[in-house]
């Protein structure tokens, strides 16, 4: 039995974060990987360049049973922090569009940033995958792979059943539950739509790409974003559409403003000013042809504008900002990027990741029941409480 003061269970985003900041702090981890490599997740985020964080990142861009739970960590490690890490290793980066940072180089080095932020009292353990744990008395005892490790303290850090080519699964909910603790449903989340019935007619519009007002969710739960949609041969996907798929329900609908900076009656300007222009050649002039000459076709009105009246111009128009198509699903955890749901915050304090319940228990990133926008969000939840679990860990 190898002797301990912190086990944390993956070596990923918020595992090698916390393995960081509490080996930094004299205490002896190990951090068991059950793949072959740590950070595999890291490495194929945001193309290979890994959009490490997002310089607007606060409570408002996560989703949550609470939706204050989050506040915390992130007040107290900020996009500005971790920039501050990767300035100090020398990394070179970039920002594209609404705050998204990316490597200028490779993944790889935000990997062996936090390898080598992780002193020579941090073993990272690879190929050790979990079979048991158990609690004995303080002492939390994990098997893998024919190994045996005990520390007063247990951290849970191996995310979500998103991507599970990478190794994921629904480990931490199983282990969540099996010391007491509640766990709020997962659903894939940042993943494509499905499209079926009389929706399935836009799936030949497969590769077309549009900026758009995409739409879901309802009271509290609902959401917009303003980003580009792209249709598939299996449904929707694009930005756009991972965004509000974290909102959207099944059996619900989802809204998409094709022409989202036009007013409402620019069919009718178009109208005055040249009568003999049609529907498909106004919505040409903006939007990729296919698309275009589908919407129209479905809209119906296929003659010059001078000879449609404007109540008709104005239903076309209405249905353009706000065309409507209900999903009849996702494509799963295996496209999804990140999981909502998780081990719930009730159970968790804010402060330090620890279960109430459960002395020396900690469950931070993915694994718990927060889940960021697209774009770099769910990197700076999973800096952050990895800091505020690492920063809270004791040797006891």
């Amino acid at each position: 039995m190898q002797q301990y003061d912190v086990i944390i269970l993956g070596a990923g985003a918020a595992g090698l974060m916390c393995a960081a900041r509490s080996g930094k702090r004299d205490l002896r981890v190990a951090v068991l990987e059950k793949t072959d490599k740590p950070g595999k997740k890291i490495l194929i985020s945001g193309g290979g360049r890994c959009n490490f964080t997002n310089v607007n990142a606060g409570p408002g861009n996560f989703i949550s049973t609470n939706p204050h739970f989050a506040k915390s960590a992130l007040a107290r490690y900020s996009p500005h922090d971790f920039i501050e890490l990767v300035d100090g290793y020398g990394i070179a980066w970039h920002e594209k569009a609404l705050g998204q940072l990316f490597c200028d180089g490779s993944a790889k080095q935000i990997v062996q940033l936090l390898l080598d932020e992780c002193p020579d009292n941090v073993d990272v353990i690879c190929e050790a995958e979990v079979t048991a744990v158990v609690r004995e008395g303080d002492t939390f005892a994990v098997s893998a792979s024919g190994a045996s490790y005990a520390a007063p303290s247990l951290v849970i850090a191996t995310g979500g059943p998103s991507i599970p080519k990478m190794g994921a699964s629904g480990f931490a909910y199983d282990l969540g539950r099996q010391f007491g603790l509640k766990v709020i449903e997962p659903r894939p989340a940042l993943v494509p739509l499905t499209l079926g019935g009389e929706n399935v007619l836009f799936r030949e519009l497969s590769g077309v790409s549009a900026p758009v007002t995409a739409r879901a969710g309802t009271g509290k739960s609902k959401a917009s974003f303003n980003e580009a949609a792209l249709f598939t041969h299996r449904g929707l996907s694009g930005p756009a559409i991972l965004q509000i798929s974290s909102y959207w329900r099944s059996g619900e609908e989802v809204g998409i403003a094709f022409l989202p900076h036009h007013a409402p009656d620019w069919l009718l300007e178009l109208k005055r000013e040249n009568p003999r222009a049609s529907i498909r050649s106004g919505l040409r002039e903006h939007l990729p042809d296919r698309l275009a000459d589908a919407l129209a076709q479905r809209i119906g009105i296929e003659v010059e504008l001078g000879n449609v009246p404007d109540k008709a111009l104005r239903a076309a128009a209405a249905k353009l900002a706000d065309w409507r198509f209900t999903p009849n699903g996702t494509e799963g955890f295996a496209k999804a990027e990140v999981t909502i749901g998780g081990i719930a915050t009730s159970d968790l304090s804010s402060q330090t990741m620890e279960a109430k319940s459960v002395p020396g228990l900690y469950a931070i990133g993915e694994a718990v029941d927060v889940t960021g926008w697209l774009g770099g969000y769910n990197f700076q939840w999973a800096w952050a409480s990895g800091v505020a679990a690492g920063e809270a860990l004791t040797a006891q």
